[in-house]
């Protein structure tokens, strides 16, 4: 397999373990990187956590940002949702209609944007194990205005900051009202085996509830489409890759896209704060530090064990069987259409805000009979 496609700017610079000028311990290293991923003794930081500690205290935190306890046991609870055995039995099917119906829009129309179709496909299967089955037309421009190209910076020192907040308050209420009510209505009515009727069972409000799914919606739709995306870059791109992918079978092709999603982790980074000593090496990280974990460079290291593009430890990726089978649902179909072939590479952005690459633009045709 050929080389990464995302610049990210230098992996490290040979030292697994260095305390920055700003205070922040940078952890390169893939030993290292796991334990801290997989320490008691840290707690989630970054991805917003500062704005969710600004909430009421009886407001239930989404899952994302809880630790301890009350979030291994959450865990325990929704596992059900995403063993690889529930996966391939009850979504299976789901995402090869999902996919059928993405595909059919490309040899209908001859020509579509990849990453159009691939977030289509998140969106349709995500909803499905989330529980958000009752939506109005539109989710998928309602959770393309939420998660815009430009995030832009919250706050009230600014005019701009201003406007993000309003902006994103009518986004949020966009999907409340079209997205989330409908689903909680119904399920208030007939509980249903799928997440949001877990909450509702676990006595969560329907503000809790838009929480948690537009958590899922960042975990689960938004950064399957850029794995797909970057996934289908890399095949178009590498003929021996391409061919090879087409003639495995499925445990192949899946082992295939983990090394491609090992070279490209959608999220480069992972922040955590110590709240107890933390050993690495020769260095003891004290309570109260900040340390970012950097995901792209520790992949990169020589190593048999699996990357850590879904994280590791506790917080680790419970919808990471789902992912990569959609994914692999997805490419086997589209790379065996006649005549495919790619238009245009993907324009390419990184977006610091949450240390995320974003494709666009990657246009794919086929060749359609009269």
């Amino acid at each position: 397999m050929g080389g990464r496609k995302i610049d990210r700017g230098p992996a490290g610079d040979g030292c697994p373990v260095r305390r920055g000028p700003d205070g922040t311990w940078r952890v390169t290293g893939y030993e290292q990187a796991r334990a801290v991923l997989r320490s008691g003794g840290t707690v989630q930081a970054g991805l917003g956590i500062d704005t969710v500690d600004k909430l009421p205290t009886r407001f239930r935190r989404p899952v994302l940002y809880r630790d301890g306890p009350e979030h291994r046991e959450h865990r325990r609870q929704t596992a059900r949702f995403f063993t690889p055995r529930r996966v391939s039995e009850h979504y299976r099917d789901l995402m090869a209609r999902i996919a059928d119906e993405q595909l059919a829009r490309l040899t209908r129309n001859g020509r579509a944007e990849l990453p159009d179709l691939a977030f289509g496909l998140a969106i349709g299967v995500a909803s499905e194990v989330v529980g958000l089955t009752e939506s109005r037309p539109g989710i998928q421009r309602r959770l393309d205005r939420f998660f815009p190209e430009e995030f832009g910076r919250p706050g009230f020192t600014s005019l701009t900051g201003i406007r993000w907040f309003f902006r994103q308050m009518r986004n949020w209420l966009a999907i409340y009202v079209a997205d989330v009510r409908p689903a909680v209505r119904a399920r208030r009515r007939n509980r249903r085996d799928d997440l949001i009727s877990h909450l509702l069972d676990e006595g969560c409000s329907a503000g809790e509830i838009l929480g948690e799914c537009l958590t899922f919606a960042a975990a689960g739709m938004v950064t399957t489409r850029e794995f797909v995306s970057v996934a289908a870059w890399h095949l178009f791109t590498d003929d021996a890759l391409r061919a090879r992918y087409r003639e495995a079978d499925e445990d192949e092709r899946i082992g295939l896209l983990h090394e491609i999603l090992r070279t490209e982790p959608v999220i480069g980074g992972l922040k955590r704060r110590t709240t107890a000593p933390l050993r690495l090496d020769e260095d003891t990280i004290p309570p109260g530090e900040l340390v970012e974990v950097r995901i792209d460079a520790a992949n990169l290291e020589p190593c048999e064990a699996p990357g850590l593009s879904f994280g590791d430890g506790a917080h680790k990726c419970p919808g990471a069987h789902v992912a990569i089978l959609e994914t692999d649902v997805f490419l086997s179909r589209l790379f065996a259409l006649p005549g495919l072939r790619m238009v245009s590479p993907p324009r390419v952005t990184v977006k610091a805000e949450i240390d995320s690459y974003e494709l666009r633009n990657l246009v794919v045709a086929v060749v359609t009979s009269d």
